[in-house]
């Protein structure tokens, strides 16, 4: 868009025109007229340059003040810093025949972004004191590795007393879920802590399993449903865990689709899989996807040449390592 008020630019190599602020007897070197020197008052510059001053206003002037507050908004949300955090909104009580317990459904929420994509599971307290447990066994291991103000921070982990009695009164159930709900902020926090296996498997690992049950049993449109919900908490937890962890259940969306005949969403769920197994050297993974990529591609008409040659290349090194399997074969023996 052509600014109004801002003439015409000089040539290259053109000299300043006469009375644009660095005419004759103007100071060496300063670009000032003469008396703009040190000393002199702020802001004379751009009341003796009105064509600076009119540019200016008028690339102000063409975006509205709703335009400028969005694009306050927008720079604010890029210097935030990302953070993960947990709600735990509710809780309920099951009462079984052989047992009865409470169950707290955790919501986790990716600040700094507008977080639409709502996703929970439902964990009972001992889920969270195994927790507990598994991540100061993984860090106190590692902690002649590691720094010592590991030690501190593992402290900040506080995890609510188990109780003897009074476990299903409403007042302990909600002071319960609050503090259960600071257990989890404090983990997604502690650097040693949030980035560990174990915080991943308390989150997905259940539900990945039911999901890998339902596709050895054939049932691949439950199955999807169940991968899908685990994919979108493992998309989650992305920024503080190797892209590894969205390995397995981009795999068997992959078989779930094409098992469906959905040929294009088999092929986009094993392309998303496939960077992580070449970067971190997931070698059956990253095989058994190539053929599934071939496979579909020719199906799709999509360009498998290249595919073709990687999993030429990766089988003839991996000759007399075993036999190479099928991706469904190599899913359905994961999370038994």
């Amino acid at each position: 868009m052509e600014e109004t008020g801002a003439g015409p630019e000089p040539e290259p190599g053109a000299g300043p025109e006469p009375g644009a602020g660095a005419g004759q007897g103007a100071e060496p070197g300063t670009g000032l007229e003469p008396g703009a020197a040190q000393g002199a008052e702020p802001g004379a510059e751009l009341r003796r340059n009105p064509t600076h001053t009119d540019a200016l206003a008028s690339g102000c002037s063409s975006l509205t003040t709703q335009q400028l507050q969005e694009n306050v908004r927008v720079a604010k949300r890029r210097n935030r810093p990302e953070r993960l955090m947990f709600e735990i909104p509710s809780a309920r009580i099951i009462d079984q025949v052989l047992s009865k317990h409470v169950v707290y459904q955790v919501v986790p929420m990716r600040s700094g972004r507008f977080d639409s994509r709502r996703v929970s599971v439902e964990r009972r307290y001992s889920d969270f004191s195994a927790l507990h447990q598994q991540l100061q066994q993984e860090v106190r291991a590692q902690q002649e590795e590691q720094e010592e103000e590991l030690e501190e921070e593992l402290e900040e982990l506080v995890l609510p007393p188990k109780l003897l009695s009074g476990n299903f009164c409403p007042h302990v159930i909600a002071e319960r879920r609050v503090a259960l709900q600071d257990f989890l902020s404090h983990v997604s926090r502690v650097r040693c802590a949030r980035g560990r296996a174990a915080f991943h498997a308390f989150l997905t690992h259940r539900e990945q399993r039911r999901g890998h049950a339902l596709l050895r049993g054939g049932q691949f449109e439950a199955a999807r449903q169940q991968l899908q919900e685990v994919l979108l908490m493992e998309e989650k937890l992305l920024p503080w865990q190797r892209a590894t962890l969205l390995v397995p259940t981009l795999s068997a969306l992959a078989v779930c689709h094409r098992d469906l005949h959905e040929p294009e969403r088999a092929h986009a769920a094993a392309l998303r899989a496939l960077p992580a197994t070449r970067r971190y050297g997931l070698t059956r993974h990253r095989a058994a996807l190539l053929s599934l990529l071939v496979e579909v591609g020719y199906e799709l008409g999509e360009p498998v040449a290249p595919l073709q040659e990687e999993l030429t290349r990766l089988r003839e090194a991996e000759r007399g390592g075993g036999a190479s399997c099928s991706l469904k074969e190599l899913v359905v023996q994961e999370f038994l």
